[in-house]
């Protein structure tokens, strides 16, 4: 189910590029009506990003506005190299960081019941193992660095490739797949 799900975002993502490049040329000369289409279009996602990886939900907002108005500040920057997704989401990588390194560790909490994906059969005994296990892998997903729990985030939340996120966090594809190596190993030593 949730590789439909994955697929289904990532089929999705490929139509809306075209529309999002028209939206970003539009924001370039100040169409507030196109931002305003822009952010709703990223408003969910970047929360549910933002929220893991800073999780302080006082803050996520500030950090979503920051990233916005970076989006609509600098719209004339994007080379059109990556999807606008992309470019988007390094941004809100960045300001995330930013954000905690200002703030020095990270606040640890638990995650909510809407980030936990509904059983769509097997009854409830099934329905709260499965609920169970969702809970303990992400609260597993909040032990790992940033780095790691970002990289898992991109891959299996917002189906993105690696080439794509070596993109958003700056770094060569080859520390991807070495973070999303060492944060399997840890998330498999967590859950046996």
């Amino acid at each position: 189910m949730v590789q439909d799900e994955l697929l289904g975002a990532i089929r999705s993502q490929a139509r809306s590029d075209p529309v999002e490049r028209a939206l970003l040329e539009r924001i370039v000369h100040r169409d507030r009506t196109a931002f305003e289409a822009l952010y709703r279009q990223y408003y969910r996602r970047l929360t549910r990003f933002l929220d893991r990886l800073i999780r302080q939900p006082d803050v996520i907002e500030e950090v979503l506005n920051d990233v916005m108005f970076a989006v609509w500040s600098r719209a004339s920057t994007y080379n059109q190299e990556s999807r606008v997704s992309t470019w988007i989401f390094a941004i809100a990588y960045r300001q995330a960081l930013k954000r905690l390194r200002d703030q020095g560790a990270p606040f640890e909490e638990l995650p909510d019941q809407d980030d936990i994906p509904e059983d769509r059969g097997g009854g409830p005994e099934a329905l709260a193992m499965h609920r169970q296990s969702a809970e303990r892998l992400l609260a597993a997903m909040e032990t790992l660095p940033v780095e790691q729990r970002t990289v898992v985030e991109l891959t299996y939340f917002h189906g993105l490739a690696y080439p794509e996120i070596a993109k958003i966090m700056d770094c060569p594809n080859d520390t991807v797949k070495t973070r999303m190596f060492h944060a399997r190993r840890k998330l498999r030593q967590m859950l046996e």
